[in-house]
């Protein structure tokens, strides 16, 4: 219940703080980017931005309340007196404004022409997309007869995922740190897991808490891409095509893989295939394909709020071009008398030198956008450095770019904020790093990896820039500035990290195909007049062509194998109840098990994930070989003392470790067992590393 109440004044703050600061986000949806008259309805731009404006302060303010009572009060557990204090903040601030609100509509009947109508066509599509991604989520992470089913798909990135969401629900992770990489600072976003934890902590069991958020934040993902591409061109066609093509990706993976089967075993391959197609570096991890959205399940819910500052800033781009295109026609009415010296003159007047160019015009919109950015620095930050970089490209031939420098300042200056609270150090280290995982690093070798990549896709891309005209032709630049980061740059070691810049150009620029498509199907279509049909069923193919791939790898997601935990293990109940998030496990590297689900913070856990986030790893990992293989127990003693650990864990794992021969015996001489759990091989023990048996 208290979880429940939690989003729920979330969601009601957000209502009143856009209800209050932006009154006209209810008429979005009445006219299209560049003025022209839509029937879209405005609640689809409405909804996901009360989700994304109440949600994201909420989740921090009580983030921040629980660190500072811990911190500078003491308080043991401070996470679920912040709650309280959170909620009776949040819902008296709402009930303040709505009051305000109440005031100001008491005289005051809202024209029909305000209201937001959505069609039936809308309902249906979106009630089916809210089927589709609840059973999607449900079916990569669930709870059933008390036990917890993780997908094969999602099991290693849940191991970060579940250790950073039981390090707030179970222990006390403040000053937070990560819990496979303990006793240093927190590098890795973890505020959507932090949102987790706090869910179950408030009593929602553990699947709904991490099911619910990537849900609402999917969905809202896929309706503001939906109205973002209706405002872009005025065709609901070109939304539904649009969101299609989001979420099954484009590639020729699975035309390749059909081709490469065996006669006679098509049929049943295609109902069998369990792994993810890879004929890319990775693509077997389900690297492009919906399983990103629920491995990371911070990703979508960052996006959306791109998405939404996509939305607002992009009326000034039309702007802009409306102006030059007025100027344009103006010279060609007086093509003889003036010269191209001043034609070139009058448009850059109009471009720098007009009171709007560089003028303001919703300052506190593009505040409080800048604050919902900047406080996707921990939820997710590469989708915060992308929306930057495209709106920067934006403002460059928009009017009103004093709004966008409000929004980039302020998401600057919190995302550094943020950084210095939990990272010692820089938050990245950029450096150029040309050509991805493409294997042969060229133009050219890069050019070929995408094609392997996105198919037909960039064959769509490469004729609109031939054919488009106006703003649009702009934006395929715009949207695929994520795309060249992607290939230019590297934030953290792991240059793998850069494929989710990848796919939010992969996504934008899926609307352009959708353009294409829509425009050839269409019944007043220039392309073969008097063939209606037979460009409809083309139209439906290349749809097909563009979806397949992604549509094929969704079913091999819900093919996989689940791991199954114990919900009451013996192992997860010790932890949970006998440890705390300033208790370091030294243990075998482990990914998600049973001390993971009991909230342990491990002082190596799983590598990977740790060196991707720029820790250096090999450096403790040798520091590990050395704790486990001391020969004496004053030697061990001074190691354990040095590296702060308060638990050692000897189990099956690290018996047959790769990177280590454990000395159980020096570690049973030195410390007490708290803890045993199963036989022979397969026990678990855990010592207690303040309590020496030997002085």
């Amino acid at each position: 219940m208290g979880s429940i109440l939690y989003l729920l004044i979330g969601v009601m703050f957000g209502y009143a703080v856009c209800e209050t600061l932006f009154p006209d986000l209810k008429r979005t949806g009445n006219r299209t980017f560049d003025g022209q008259k839509n029937v879209m309805s405005s609640y689809l731009i409405q909804i996901p931005a009360w989700v994304l404006s109440g949600i994201i302060p909420l989740t921090w303010m009580t983030y921040l309340t629980a660190y500072c009572l811990k911190v500078f009060a003491g308080k043991e557990y401070p996470l679920l007196l912040a709650d309280i204090l959170m909620m009776a903040l949040f819902f008296t601030a709402t009930v303040v404004l709505f009051l305000l609100l109440y005031r100001k509509r008491k005289n005051r009947t809202e024209s029909v022409s305000e209201k937001s109508k959505v069609t039936i066509g809308e309902w249906i599509f979106f009630a089916l997309l809210l089927i589709f991604l609840t059973q999607l989520f449900f079916c990569t992470f669930s709870v059933t007869d008390g036990n917890l089913n993780v997908g094969f798909s999602v099991y290693s990135d849940f191991a970060p995922h579940m250790g950073m969401i039981r390090s707030f629900s179970y222990g006390n992770n403040f000053p937070t740190a990560y819990s496979h990489f303990a006793g240093e600072d927190i590098r890795y976003h973890f505020l959507f897991q932090f949102l987790v934890g706090n869910l179950e902590l408030l009593g929602m069991r553990v699947d709904f808490a991490f099911n619910l958020p990537s849900i609402f934040g999917m969905l809202a993902a896929c309706m503001l891409l939906y109205a973002f591409a209706v405002r872009l061109t005025g065709k609901r066609m070109v939304g539904y095509l649009t969101t299609l093509f989001f979420i099954f990706r484009s590639s020729p993976s699975f035309f390749r893989f059909l081709a490469e089967l065996p006669k006679g075993e098509v049929w049943e391959r295609l109902k069998t295939q369990q792994q993810f197609i890879e004929y890319t570096q990775n693509e077997g991890w389900g690297l492009w394909n919906l399983n990103v959205y629920c491995n990371q399940r911070h990703l979508a819910f960052a996006i959306a709020v791109m998405l939404l500052a996509l939305h607002f800033f992009m009326p000034y781009v039309y702007a802009m071009a409306g102006k030059l295109s007025k100027r344009r026609e103006e010279f060609a009415e007086n093509k003889g008398s003036i010269s191209k010296g001043v034609c070139l003159m009058g448009y850059l007047q109009t471009f720098f030198c007009t009171r709007t160019a560089f003028g303001v015009k919703h300052p506190v919109r593009a505040l409080f956008l800048g604050i919902l950015l900047g406080g996707l620095a921990f939820f997710n930050g590469s989708v915060l450095t992308a929306c930057c970089a495209m709106l920067f490209f934006m403002a460059a031939v928009s009017d009103y770019r004093l709004d966008y420098l409000i929004t980039a300042v302020t998401a600057l200056v919190l995302s550094l904020l943020e950084s210095k609270l939990f990272i010692y150090g820089s938050a990245v280290s950029p450096k150029f790093y040309f050509g991805f995982l493409a294997d042969n690093k060229t133009f050219f070798g890069s050019l070929d990896y995408m094609w392997q990549l996105w198919g037909i896709l960039l064959l769509f891309l490469g004729g609109y820039l031939l054919l488009g005209r106006g703003v649009k032709r702009y934006l395929v630049f715009v949207f695929a500035v994520p795309l060249l980061l992607a290939f230019t740059v590297s934030l953290t070691p792991d240059i793998t990290v850069n494929h989710k810049f990848v796919m939010m150009s992969e996504m934008l620029l899926s609307v352009f195909p959708a353009i294409i498509i829509t425009e050839f199907a269409k019944k007043h279509s220039t392309f073969l007049k008097d063939r209606l049909c037979m460009r409809r069923v083309v139209a439906a193919m290349l749809a097909v062509f563009l979806t397949v791939t992604g549509f094929f790898e969704y079913f091999i997601i819900q093919r996989q194998y689940k791991a199954v935990y114990d919900m009451n293990d013996p192992v997860t109940v010790w932890v949970r109840e006998n440890t705390d998030s300033d208790d370091i496990f030294l243990s075998a590297p482990y990914a998600l098990n049973t001390v993971v689900l009991g909230g342990a913070m491990l002082y190596y856990g799983h590598a990977y994930y740790a060196m991707s986030a720029g820790y250096d790893t090999y450096a403790r990992e040798a520091i590990v070989e050395k704790m486990f293989e001391a020969d004496s127990p004053s030697a061990l003693d001074a190691l354990i003392k040095e590296n702060g650990i308060d638990y050692i864990i000897v189990d099956r794992d690290a018996r047959e470790s790769r990177y280590f021969h454990v000395r159980e015996d020096v570690i049973a001489a030195a410390y007490e067992a708290v803890f045993t759990y199963g036989e022979d091989e397969n026990r678990l023990t855990i010592y207690d590393t303040g309590r020496l048996k030997v002085q």
